[in-house]
């Protein structure tokens, strides 16, 4: 099992070191054609925006069809680009997630907080900075994590797709990340399974779909 940690900006190496912790062998992608080797990406946080700039049109579309076909998790900025609705600007994402998503949505970076939210039905520790703010989940949406009163949703899951608006990377506890490589081997496993049994994989059902798509 291979992971990538996209490495243009932000915290990528608190990643890298989490992942590697847990076993997993990570490499640091900061070219397009790099996404072709790796099993699962993360997409660290950062500034969206700036993400966009750097990755260009090319490497856009190659992120937008790497998301829609492999496990990918995304958090903070990268919850925004994985999201389909994005406001506080407008800005494009990469559609994996059917999600509305407000950036800055805690405020400025002076509001830092660290809070005491729910993975599951167990507590754990978030660190938020100029986090966005998940402001509605479709259905097909999996909420994992919880923060507040109101009980908002901080991490989510669609598929493939994982993202959380608060950094795991930057705590002690490493169940986010699990979560993630877990994903991938339940990947993994499914893509085996389908080419023992003669059946298509997942992979493969997903590009046969994309296909036919008009």
């Amino acid at each position: 099992m291979k992971i990538g940690v996209l490495a243009l900006q932000g915290d990528f190496d608190a990643h890298r070191r989490r992942l590697q912790e847990l076993g997993a062998e990570v490499v640091l992608v900061r070219k397009p054609e790099e996404l072709d080797a790796i099993d699962g990406l993360v997409i660290p946080g950062g500034e969206s925006g700036t993400f966009l700039k750097l990755l260009g049109d090319g490497g856009f579309e190659k992120l937008k069809e790497f998301v829609h076909a492999k496990p990918t998790f995304g958090t903070c900025a990268g919850a925004i680009l994985l999201a389909t609705e994005v406001e506080n600007p407008q800005q494009r994402g990469l559609g994996a997630l059917d999600i509305r998503i407000r950036r800055n949505a805690y405020g400025r970076q002076i509001d830092s907080s660290i809070r005491q939210g729910l993975f599951g039905d167990s507590p754990l520790e978030m660190v938020f900075i100029r986090a966005p703010k998940i402001e509605h989940v479709g259905e097909g949406v999996e909420i994992l994590a919880t923060e507040g009163s109101d009980q908002a949703p901080v991490a989510v899951r669609q598929g493939r797709t994982m993202a959380a608006t608060f950094h795991p990377e930057l705590s002690d506890d490493p169940r986010v990340h699990q979560a993630f490589l877990n994903l991938i081997g339940e990947t993994l496993f499914d893509q085996t399974r389908g080419i023992f049994s003669g059946k298509p994989s997942l992979s493969e059902e997903l590009f046969r779909d994309r296909r036919t798509e008009p």
